[in-house]
């Protein structure tokens, strides 16, 4: 069945009428920002107060910031009232849309429309907005890429059986019905995929620690400083312009925490051979450690190198040569053991710091090699499905998001007139 003739079958002979958003509004609201800090306006208020990056194609439960009366009565702000389409129209959010369930204000970066009952459904024009983002981004204007108000209303949208409401309504509600199941089917295949994600995570979790827990066992726990054990090494001078598209790998401490797990056998960033000849360089079975965070959490995340070439290592990150099965070692960074022992070490304000120095003093088990292999089996096992969720869960999210854009097209591809085109 062709795109046309599914929308045909739908219309059965209804004719089509191209209007602008602002001919299917009664009314359109912007909104304002209280001054930033101002405890008058922000302190115990309880007036919803939308931000632009709020706005993410779904419904609108709830706003993070709530605003006073005084802010309301002493800017432009001003009350939304429910089910309005709700239109981004700054820099990177512009185009992004979304549906109020709550009357709420908004900052001055909003398009706020309230479709006119007898024109239109309002589902109908958000599903229309939502499918239009692209196109209403390329409207933008100025270094941003901003929209405003006029051109939102200037847009054009189809309207199926303008001269009978009943039938043009009917017409539109199968459409939203349709795109809605979908959207729905999304949202709940996610939150199961996520849930069970989360379960298996937490599972992983406690292995991990039970695994790794030796207390009152027959295995010694040696400074990781120990000569029985291994040593420490900083990194040297390698910042990201020394990066290259090849040569000799290397691992910048930023990609610890965004690019690698658990353990490595390539990198996504080189050095030339020239730049390697100074740098400071860890060998095959080294951990790569990150000593430089914004958070605590991230502060000594770890990846055992398994390559077969030794790689440069940059400053703000350090290399431990060590004795042990090197993804032992890596997973006994994750652990609570191991954060427990690092937190009193951990210094300054902005950017966290816990030095080579300090992580020599910290004891880590050390089992019998048959041993180390042991736990490290077990535990690649739930790592491999846990990475395996992680992996699939975007991948079936994207999957349900372009079968609802499939349908959106053939539900939306309306032909458009002369005058509209």
């Amino acid at each position: 069945m062709s795109n046309r003739s599914f929308l045909e079958k739908l219309l059965d002979g209804a004719s089509v009428e191209w209007k602008t958003l602002g001919e299917v509004s009664l009314k359109s609201f912007s909104g304002a920002t209280p001054k930033a800090g101002s405890a008058r306006y922000y302190e115990n208020g309880t007036i919803p107060w939308l931000r632009t990056q709020e706005v993410v194609f779904s419904d609108i439960q709830e706003t993070a910031v709530k605003i006073t009366q005084a802010a309301l009565d002493e800017t432009a702000a001003k009350w939304v009232p429910e089910n309005c389409v709700i239109i981004a129209i700054s820099g990177a959010t512009a185009g992004r849309s979304g549906i109020n369930k709550i009357p709420l204000t908004t900052n001055q970066h909003c398009c706020c429309l309230a479709v006119d009952p007898e024109q239109a459904y309002y589902r109908y024009v958000f599903h229309w907005v939502r499918m239009n983002y692209e196109k209403l981004k390329e409207l933008g204007q100025g270094a941003r890429g901003d929209l405003n108000s006029g051109i939102i209303k200037n847009y054009s949208i189809p309207i199926p059986c303008p001269e009978n409401l009943e039938k043009s309504l009917e017409i539109q509600a199968e459409i939203v019905r349709i795109l809605d199941n979908f959207t729905e089917l999304t949202a709940e295949l996610t939150a199961e995929l996520t849930a069970e994600l989360k379960a298996r995570k937490q599972q992983y979790n406690h292995y991990r620690e039970q695994l790794l827990d030796y207390e009152g066992k027959y295995v010694e726990h040696l400074p990781m400083g120990d000569e029985r054990v291994g040593s420490f090494t900083r990194g040297g001078g390698l910042q990201k312009k020394d990066l290259a598209e090849s040569g000799v790998g290397c691992i910048h401490y930023g990609q610890i925490y965004t690019h690698y797990g658990t353990y490595a056998r390539t990198t996504k960033s080189f050095v030339s051979e020239e730049f390697a000849k100074k740098a400071r360089m860890a060998k095959p079975g080294d951990l790569v450690i990150a000593t430089t965070s914004e958070n605590d959490e991230d502060v000594c995340k770890a990846v055992a190198w398994l390559g077969d070439e030794d790689i440069a290592v940059s400053s703000d990150a350090c290399f431990y040569s060590h004795k042990l099965n090197p993804k032992f070692v890596s997973y006994f960074f994750q652990t609570e053991q191991f954060q427990k022992q690092k937190r009193p070490y951990i210094t300054g304000t902005k950017v966290r710091r816990v030095n080579a120095d300090s992580l020599a003093k910290i004891l880590i088990p050390v089992p019998t090699a048959e041993e180390q292999d042991r736990v490290v089996n077990i535990l690649d096992k739930f790592n491999t499905l846990t990475a395996s969720l992680s992996e699939g869960l975007p991948r079936e999210i994207k999957l349900r998001q372009q079968q609802y854009e499939y349908y959106r097209d053939l539900l939306l591809s309306f032909p458009k007139s002369e005058e509209a085109a």
